[in-house]
């Protein structure tokens, strides 16, 4: 009987051991990465790249891009329809433009960003965006209201 009691204080004792380095084992939840989205842009610093029927643009819309990134040839169609005397469109491709994407800090593609006469990003977006919501910001932003009553701009249901 003494040897049973044994026996099962035990396996009792190796059940407390599995669970306390089990526990030790599992993994912290990952934590939330945040990627960097500028807040400010040097409109020189993207005048070659933009057409000549933009120049004068008062808006900046820029994509920043990869040629490995199937999500932002999307997002260029989408943007480009948006292209105008108004706004310049400009596709900032990392492969070709690598020092631009270094000095905004950018570290996910598609990064999106509509900046003002004065280079202040007025909208953003990261990654994948429908061509409605990119349209209506876009709109928003330069003719505040545009989109309607307040509270009307998104309904789940």
């Amino acid at each position: 009987m003494d040897r049973l009691l044994l026996a099962l204080a035990i396996v009792a004792v190796a059940a407390v051991v599995a669970v306390v380095v089990r526990r030790r084992r599992t993994p912290d939840a990952p934590t939330q990465t945040q990627h960097h989205v500028p807040d400010q842009l040097d409109r020189a610093d993207f005048a070659p790249l933009v057409a000549p029927s933009s120049a004068d643009a008062e808006w900046l819309l820029v994509i920043f891009t990869s040629a490995t990134c199937h999500t932002c040839a999307d997002m260029r169609t989408k943007a480009a329809a948006l292209a105008s005397s108004q706004v310049a469109v400009v596709d900032v491709e990392y492969g070709a433009q690598k020092a631009l994407h270094e000095r905004y800090r950018i570290d996910a593609v598609p990064t999106t960003v509509l900046a003002d006469a004065d280079g202040v990003v007025r909208a953003s977006f990261l990654g994948r965006v429908s061509a409605t919501d990119l349209w209506a910001e876009v709109a928003e932003v330069r003719e505040p209201g545009s989109r309607g009553p307040a509270g009307c701009e998104r309904h789940d249901g």
